[in-house]
């Protein structure tokens, strides 16, 4: 089992990777109103051990999307409002039933010198749905990509085809496990990209090092070089404070509270970047009945968790995933905690008095938190509940199968993605067990229509089944916190998993 790291192994594991002392810092006071050349920056992630990987296509952990992210780049990324935008790709169209799609291609150039074309796309393509990588995770969202139908276009296009329409295809060209990696390249010790960072070291559980690529097409990167390691939670708040590092990912609300005044570390927050909840297994006694799961909806209080598990910074969330993106079903009344109702339907369902077991873990901060808050609400109702602790290391897949109460939570992605990564039958993140087809159908059909406003519909109506019949608790749309030194500049405000997070080609030191 891999050991996380503590607050002295964060300096050990950059130096194991060639890290020694951080560059390009002075006084906490100092200023730098434009762009500096040169120094190194560390940025601190919460890591997952012996699991982490630089195959691009294999991402699931925010520590490996960051060092993905500075070796490569997508076809298009999202922006901070989860609207697709141009990265690799220029621009796009699609036919009259967005049923073939064309893209034309950036000049851009890999590091080892291959100037980017389409065999580059279609090769990336045919490698993310390689039926013998389980890991792979945006083989479910692309499946419907016809690969034998998909073409180059002239000079610097290609064209992708589809087995049926789908509207959102720019979308989820942009989704985790997307990036676009050289025709025949299959080596993730030694990987290559098109991205603004060279890569030099990899050791997986510890960090990783990337040097300045001069000629990426977006223009070169101000740094010399960007270390990514891997820390937890208190090792990475340490860190940032004594100057280790420059970047601290995913910070608690009551480490912001702490540094408030502290001249040394800045708090970049970004509302609404997610969300959290718990996740009912629905395909299983006792909330395969609806009416158990809509008890459990009832019983919690959401402001109580927003205020203990968030310190207040979250907006109470009511049972949909992605409040202020596109698509999401404004106007639905807001859920509230109704004691009695729920007490009367867990009577009704025969779940009154009896246990139900919560999978929880300290993977993310607040999750043991948030299963032992749950427990004492679900107690007041009639509901007991037994609190069973996992690996770290493990959970987020564990979580799949184990326990029928279990913590839950997602960084930014449009709610179309979110939908087809978690709650279509085959999606391979389904913690509920969402199995229905007949909601498939309405959600493909929904992401088939090229109308705006009928789609809009169609996704409202999906949304709402989910709220009213599923086995999703989100009961907070928390901020995403994350610390910066006073001498690293140009972090901008961005959800996870867009173009602006994690994003360091843009960052100068003073």
């Amino acid at each position: 089992m891999p050991v996380t790291p503590t607050r002295r192994s964060v300096l050990a594991a950059a130096v194991a990777t060639g890290a020694g002392l951080l560059t390009g810092c002075s006084s906490a006071n100092s200023g730098s109103s434009s762009p500096k050349k040169g120094g190194t920056l560390s940025a601190a992630f919460p890591g997952a051990g012996v699991k982490e990987t630089m195959d691009p296509h294999a991402q699931r952990q925010f520590v490996d999307i960051a060092r993905h992210k500075a070796v490569f780049d997508k076809l298009v990324e999202m922006d901070s409002t989860l609207r697709p935008v141009p990265r690799l790709a220029r621009s796009w169209s699609s036919d009259d039933e967005a049923r073939v799609w064309r893209f034309e291609l950036r000049e851009a150039r890999f590091h080892d010198g291959h100037v980017l074309d389409a065999d580059d796309v279609l090769y990336s393509l045919s490698r993310i749905l390689d039926p013998d990588a389980a890991d792979h995770l945006a083989k479910n969202s692309l499946s419907h990509v016809d690969l034998a139908n998909c073409r180059k276009v002239g000079r610097r296009g290609v064209e992708i085809a589809l087995t049926r329409p789908n509207a959102e295809l720019p979308s989820q060209l942009a989704m985790t496990g997307t990036p676009v990696v050289r025709d025949g390249w299959d080596d993730p010790s030694k990987p290559v990209g098109t991205g603004p960072f060279r890569f030099a070291s990899f050791t997986a559980g510890r960090g990783f090092t990337g040097r300045r690529f001069d000629d990426h097409w977006n223009g070169a990167p101000h740094l010399d070089e960007v270390r990514i390691l891997s820390a937890e939670s208190e090792a990475r708040a340490a860190a940032v404070r004594s100057g280790e590092v420059h970047f601290a990912h995913e910070m608690t609300p009551t480490f912001a509270r702490t540094v408030a005044h502290d001249g040394r570390v800045r708090v970049v927050a970004t509302k609404r970047s997610g969300v959290q909840g718990f996740a009912l297994k629905t395909d299983r006694a006792p909330f395969d009945d609806p009416d158990a799961a809509l008890a459990v909806k009832l019983l919690v209080d959401r402001k109580r968790l927003v205020d203990v598990v968030c310190a207040g910074r979250a907006e109470i969330g009511n049972d949909l995933y992605g409040k202020g993106y596109t698509y999401y079903p404004d106007g639905l009344e807001q859920r509230e905690q109704d004691v009695a109702e729920a007490r009367r339907l867990l009577r009704r369902t025969g779940l009154y008095n009896k246990k139900v077991t919560f999978y929880t873990s300290t993977a993310a901060d607040g999750f043991a938190q948030a299963a032992h808050l749950f427990t004492e609400q679900a107690g007041e109702a009639g509901l007991k509940v037994e609190v069973v602790n996992g690996p770290p290391e493990s959970y987020f897949t564990d979580a799949l199968s184990k326990g029928t109460v279990t913590n839950h939570r997602c960084g930014a992605m449009t709610i179309p993605t979110y939908i087809g990564e978690r709650l279509l039958s085959d999606a391979p993140q389904n913690q509920t067990a969402w199995k229905h087809e007949d909601f498939d159908d309405d959600f493909t059909a929904a992401r088939a229509e090229v109308d705006d406003e009928k789609r809009t519909a169609r996704y409202r109506s999906v949304q709402t089944t989910l709220r009213d019949r599923g086995g999703l608790v989100l009961w907070g749309h928390p901020e995403w916190l994350n610390a910066v030194s006073r001498t690293a500049h140009g972090v901008k405000e961005a959800p996870p998993n867009t173009v602006d997070w994690a994003r360091f080609d843009t960052v100068w030191l003073d």
